[in-house]
């Protein structure tokens, strides 16, 4: 069994259905509960439940300070590879795009990690584009093993691996995997991935079952807002969630939440997002999984970020580069994946945060450290 088998006992049809007979008291119901069904779930995903933000906000943020106390967890994005060998519509590394690509060096990765430890932060978010011949299993691995010295946890967000590889990976020093399912929906998949192995979405909805297989202290999974209808997107993400949570005990779960930025090909979604509603859908994940961590990235802008502390996110980005290096390395050149909306600096994120009388949290955990 894996999540692909699980997906299969929901009709999308029959999920449409049932939200569109949403009562207010169905969700009165589920507010009152203290542990929600998928059912549950679906009543506070519903249109009605827009109604019921306060309440909703107020259970949520009872959750969040009860499960991870008056902290927000920061981390940093590293790109270290823009080759990809997919066509997704979305994605400013789409292969089609004529940009000009990049890969780093060992001694270039090193420079990047040193400058970023520069800064404070100590967790790391390593990602490349999906090009696995232009960056193997050996590249990645080497660059982990450079990186480590200067990290407490390094995660990774690149093309989906085998378990083999990711057991790999794990020795290495690599304690997390992020990797978004972009569409649960599977014929808006098939419509926004062109081609590349990234088209094969039964390989991509079971890589979280093998990164969790391979003993990855951390998974985290998401829908990209805006490619699929919003509402069932968050409702699969959500018992995509539940279902690692269930199935390996030992993994820490969490949620991100990106929704489509302007990038390089001027992809527009055909289901954007308001702020109302990408709120309703963070506070339904708090309410459905109390202790799973809740992302929110830098394609959100500084206020609207700032006041998601304290109601649902536990997890921030800040200082972010979304291009090759960027750090120590500046290439006029490069392209990023996609555009941010928050360019503050690391200082000016933990500052943010305290304001809110919350504290940043640099380093939560220690990677062991092998050979």
């Amino acid at each position: 069994m894996s999540f692909y088998d699980e997906i299969k006992n929901y009709n999308a049809n029959d999920i449409d259905t049932y939200l569109s007979n949403v009562t207010n008291a169905d969700i009165e119901e589920s507010l009152s509960k203290r542990k929600i069904k998928p059912s549950d779930f679906l009543n506070l995903l519903s249109e009605p439940a827009g109604e019921y933000l306060e309440q909703m906000a107020q259970k949520a943020q009872q959750l969040t300070v009860q499960n991870f106390g008056h902290t927000i967890n920061l981390f940093i994005p590293l790109y270290i590879s823009d080759y990809c060998t997919n066509e997704c519509i979305y994605c400013g590394f789409n292969k089609t795009n004529k940009i000009h690509r990049q890969k780093l060096t060992l001694e270039e990765i090193e420079k990047e990690g040193k400058a970023i430890a520069q800064t404070g932060m100590r967790h790391l978010l390593l990602l490349t584009g999906e090009a696995r011949d232009v960056t193997p299993i050996d590249y990645i691995e080497s660059a982990v093993n450079i990186l480590k010295p200067h990290f407490a946890s390094i995660s990774i967000e690149m093309f989906p691996m085998d378990t083999d590889e990711y057991r790999r990976l794990k020795l290495a020093g690599v304690d997390g995997l992020t990797l978004f399912q972009e569409a649960y929906d599977k014929a808006v998949y098939k419509k926004v991935h062109l081609s590349g192995k990234k088209a094969d979405y039964h390989y991509r909805i079971e890589a979280p079952d093998r990164g969790a297989a391979a003993g990855f202290r951390m998974i985290s999974v998401g829908a990209l807002f805006g490619l699929a209808e919003v509402r069932k997107e968050a409702f699969f993400t959500g018992i995509h969630a539940k279902y690692i949570a269930d199935t390996y005990l030992d993994t820490e779960i969490s949620f991100s939440m990106p929704r489509i930025n302007p990038a390089e090909g001027g992809y527009i979604p055909d289901y954007p997002i308001s702020d109302k509603t990408f709120v309703q859908c963070m506070m339904a994940y708090r309410l459905f999984l109390p202790r799973a961590g809740i992302t929110i990235s830098t394609r959100e802008k500084a206020e609207f970020r700032n006041n998601l502390i304290g109601i649902g996110a536990t997890k921030l980005s800040a200082g972010v580069k979304t291009d090759v290096g960027g750090y120590a390395r500046r290439e006029t050149n490069a392209t990023p994946q996609f555009e941010i909306s928050d360019h503050r600096s690391v200082d000016e994120m933990a500052e943010a945060i305290r304001a809110r009388g919350y504290q940043p949290v640099y380093k939560d955990w220690q990677m062991e450290m092998f050979g």
